[in-house]
């Protein structure tokens, strides 16, 4: 992970061959789903090919930007998602064949399987091929402010602070620290956050404006000006739509995020905000506020 952290993924790959090469092909069964080794080396080239979404839905979507590459060089492409996903994969072309994920036995023949996490591996992927070409899902326009009568000028903000059960503590930003966000003039916040995490939500703070429906999610956030997010599903859905977006990360974040940077190769539309000090999440959000505040100053003096 150091090499990948650095950007270095051409000597990452080749610790990974060793790896795969240790394992003999052997797949450990008894291990959690999202934590088995799939692909055993066997080339895509020509062949059936099975991609397996065993993570989570946010690493489905990142990943699932290599889907068109793979079905360029396989005979077939079957592509065994989560079932909430279908609908929003089914706008991304070149995606090949969608079949919903469940515990059994997948119901299509194949002569080669792969998690969706291990394509930049198969693929050899580096910084400088990784295709970062967005919107690579897409979506008709709705605006959802139509309803809410005319339009006033500023922002339209849409917010996410606690993430799923993976790393839960670690990721998620507490809720009492999000009040600075609250009276900057010119931002309407769209709340975007689902699950046990709105009841830390007071009635007056933003606009319940999310969905358990990840495709109606998907149609709010394309019509907002910005989506502040931290790392989770919704920071992937962003970035994949093509939309600005502000990821705010742990001091140690995942892999993907890399070192240092404020910008990720993967999304072409998203900013990356770091905590300085682990654990810090209020230098953060102090951050985040002043961008907002500069911003949403930037777009009520267009308008006046």
């Amino acid at each position: 992970m150091r090499h990948m952290r650095r950007g270095d993924w051409g000597e990452a790959w080749g610790i990974s061959d060793a790896v795969l090469r240790a394992r003999d092909g052997v797949r450990d069964w008894s291990r959690p789903r999202h934590l088995q080794a799939v692909w055993d080396g066997t080339p895509v080239d020509g062949r059936r090919v099975l991609l397996r979404c065993y993570h989570g839905l946010g690493d489905t979507i990142q990943f699932i930007r290599f889907a068109p590459l793979v079905q360029a060089r396989a005979s077939e492409l079957t592509v065994w998602a989560q079932p909430a996903l279908i609908p929003l994969l089914r706008t991304m072309p070149r995606i090949g064949r969608l079949l919903p994920l469940h515990d059994g036995t997948p119901e299509v023949a194949y002569d080669v399987d792969v998690e969706v996490m291990e394509l930049p591996h198969v693929l050899r992927t580096t910084i400088g091929t990784l295709p970062a070409q967005v919107p690579y899902l897409h979506l008709p326009h709705r605006d959802i402010r139509a309803d809410a009568g005319p339009v006033r000028p500023g922002l339209a903000v849409g917010l996410v602070w606690r993430s799923g059960d993976w790393d839960y503590e670690r990721r998620s930003v507490p809720f009492g620290l999000l009040e600075p966000l609250r009276t900057i003039p010119g931002v309407a916040l769209h709340i975007l956050q689902r699950g046990p995490a709105l009841e830390e939500r007071p009635p007056d703070f933003g606009i319940l404006s999310g969905s358990d429906d990840i495709l109606e999610a998907a149609l709010v956030m394309r019509d907002l000006d910005l989506v502040i997010s931290i790392d989770s599903m919704p920071a992937h859905l962003a970035g994949a739509l093509g939309l600005p977006v502000w990821t705010l990360l742990a001091r140690d974040a995942d892999w993907r995020w890399m070192e240092e940077r404020e910008d990720s190769p993967w999304y072409p539309s998203m900013r990356l905000f770091r905590q300085r000090r682990s654990g810090a999440w209020g230098e953060v959000i102090a951050r985040v506020a002043d961008e907002l505040r500069t911003l949403a100053a930037r777009r009520l003096s267009g308008a006046a």
